[in-house]
């Protein structure tokens, strides 16, 4: 047999070939086989990745609204039996804003509810006020009359000064005790520029209440009843209050206190018990600075010394608790004419259960137009020296 080189040739290329197609067959079968039985896991990136948004959806749930109601999975093993109790989510609350004219009460800064007068007296009540509001009170807004008795009072008047949203001021009225015995009060309110009339908190008012007592009839002895011509503890408002002492200079008081100020405080302290035992209603506390030797005076409004005029009064001290302490001061009454201070004259006081009577004789000043001035002198430390005059006035 006579073979040909060139058909073998061909044919051995043709087996290579056939064998070359089938191994790459082979391989292409293989890269898709599956791999017995394990199971796929996931990268590293993965692992990474699936962690990261657990740790966000963790916080999104710690950053959740407070209230916030949250779906809570039921056990399929576990029998429904009614609504879950889980909390309603919690409304937000929504700051009501403060109106335009609004006002609060701060002090009765004169005539505390329940000071006594007699038929006719006339006096100034004064109340400190608050502008709670939004808007500014001008000058041109009003006090005015709501209810009650007006006490002789104007059924309006202007505040004659501005008062921005924070700010307090002073309202005086000059008012008249009615002509019988009883209690009364006076309701009154604001109004502002356009007419509308606003006061406290739910439209509450400030007010002011006052007993009058009129004097015993006379008897058959024709007993005079002491007529007061000026009233110490009513004028105490009005008055100049220093407190000083102690190596330092003098320091201009607001009457009303508080009673925490250091430099002395004057105020009413009316129904308060003494040493002695005793709550009367007409008490002017006057303490004197906070530093050894201390002092406070009160300079008050002239007036003109009538011959036969007396002077009365009671001094000693607080007692809270039931107490009156260490309290030891000295007590002065002196007066002022042009410009120079005199002592009509002094106590010394200390804390033993009883209070001093005063009752001086002024005839000798009769005709003198005179200041009058109370002070209170620290008798070496100021600690509990709660002094008090209790309805200091002149009598005729």
């Amino acid at each position: 047999m006579i073979k040909c080189p060139q058909l073998e040739k061909e044919k051995a290329m043709r087996i290579r070939n056939l064998l070359l197609i089938t191994l790459f067959a082979l391989l292409l079968g293989a890269c898709n086989l599956p791999r017995g039985n394990a199971t796929p896991t996931a990268s590293q990136s993965d692992l990474v990745l699936t962690a990261a948004a657990a740790t966000v959806a963790a916080q999104l749930t710690l950053d959740a609204a407070p209230g916030a109601a949250t779906d809570t999975p039921v056990s399929s093993n576990t029998p429904t039996t009614g609504p879950s109790n889980t909390p309603a989510a919690t409304a937000t609350n929504t700051q009501v804003p403060s109106p335009c004219d609004l006002a609060g009460f701060v002090a009765d800064v004169t005539i505390p509810d329940g000071t006594q007068f007699t038929p006719g007296d006339t006096f100034t009540k004064t109340w400190r006020l608050i502008n709670n509001g939004t808007c500014t009170w001008t000058s041109t807004y009003e006090v005015v009359f709501d209810s009650g008795d007006s006490m002789g009072g104007p059924a309006s008047q202007a505040l004659g000064s501005s008062v921005v949203p924070g700010g307090t001021i002073d309202i005086s009225l000059n008012l008249t005790a009615p002509a019988s015995s009883d209690t009364y009060r006076g309701n009154w309110k604001l109004r502002n520029d356009g007419g509308t009339i606003f006061a406290l908190t739910n439209n509450s008012p400030f007010f002011v209440e006052i007993e009058v007592i009129a004097p015993d009839a006379p008897t058959s002895t024709a007993t005079s009843v002491p007529t007061v011509s000026y009233n110490f503890y009513n004028q105490a408002a009005t008055a100049s209050w220093i407190g000083g002492g102690g190596g330092g200079g003098g320091t201009v008081l607001t009457f009303g206190g508080p009673d925490t100020d250091t430099d002395g405080f004057a105020m009413y302290k009316g129904g308060q018990t003494l040493e002695d035992g005793s709550a009367p209603t007409n008490i002017l506390e006057t303490h004197p600075k906070w530093v050894d030797d201390g002092v406070i005076s009160g300079e008050f409004s002239a007036y003109t010394v009538q011959n036969g005029d007396r002077f009365r009064a009671e001094i000693g001290f607080l007692a809270p608790g039931g107490s009156c302490g260490a309290g030891d001061v000295v007590f002065q009454f002196n007066y002022k004419e042009g410009g120079s201070l005199s002592s009509l004259d002094s106590w010394t006081k200390s804390c033993d259960g009883t209070l001093t009577t005063i009752d001086i004789d002024l005839s000798s000043l009769a005709g003198k137009s005179l200041n009058f001035v109370f002070a209170v002198l620290a008798n070496g430390p100021s600690a509990q020296d709660w002094a008090v005059w209790v309805n200091p006035r002149i009598e005729q």
